[in-house]
Formats: C-alpha cells, sequence, structure tokens
C-alpha cells in the first residue's frame, strides 16, 4: 500500500481512482499530478515503481491537502458565521445555504422529522 500525504491508498485500483482517496484530490486534479510526474493513470498502484511515488509526491508536496485543507474549511464557515451574513446564518441554523426549497425537502441538512403534536380544542 503506497502512503501519499499521511493517507494509504488503495493498491488494488488504478492510479487516478486512488489518489481521489485524499481530501482534495478530485479526478481531475488526479490525472494532473500523475500527467505531472509521467505515471500512466490506467497502472495500478500496486505496479508503481519507488521512483514513481517519489515523483507524485513531490508534484503533491507544493498542494494544500487533508488537514490543513479540513481546517481551512472551517476556518471558512466559522468566518461566514462570525459575520453574520446570509450563509453564515444558514450554517449556523443549519438549513441548506445555496438557494434550495426547505418545504419539502432537505431532510440531509434538516436532521430527522421534528413531529408537532395538534392544539387540542377548548371545550365548552
Amino acid at each position: 500500500m503506497a502512503r501519499i500525504s499521511g493517507i494509504d491508498i488503495p493498491k488494488n485500483k488504478r492510479g487516478v481512482i486512488s489518489l481521489t482517496y485524499v481530501f482534495g484530490i478530485g479526478n481531475s486534479r488526479a490525472k494532473k499530478i500523475l500527467a505531472e510526474a509521467k505515471v500512466d493513470e490506467s497502472v495500478k498502484v500496486s505496479d508503481w515503481t519507488d521512483e514513481q511515488v517519489s515523483a507524485i509526491r513531490d508534484s503533491i508536496s507544493e498542494m494544500t491537502l487533508e488537514g490543513e485543507l479540513r481546517s481551512e474549511v472551517q476556518l471558512n464557515i466559522k468566518r461566514l458565521m462570525d459575520i453574520g451574513c446570509y450563509r453564515g446564518v444558514r450554517h449556523r441554523v443549519g438549513l441548506p445555504l445555496r438557494g434550495q426549497r426547505t418545504k419539502n425537502n432537505s431532510r440531509t441538512r434538516k436532521g430527522k422529522r421534528k413531529t408537532v403534536a395538534n392544539k387540542k380544542k377548548a371545550t365548552k
């Protein structure tokens, strides 16, 4: 198993797919990294040589990934919440923040349904 930026990437998958296991590397960025390191993207990780792995590590070294990127994202969200902008308020309340409707859907953000009891009728 190859270890890149603190993550054990799976060795039985193709290079492009296995690099996406690192937080901050998607499909297009993985292709760019492999092209920069001159590694064929269809080759499995188990077939990589030590030189190829070190070339990939070198090309990844200048990127912000994993823990550093996660903390950067959290700081950005905290900044939005502190300044009290619309997106920050939606983050604080736990509602969707990109214009989605909330009347029927958005159960992922709102959480489990909270049942509201009916009002009791006044007796005469």
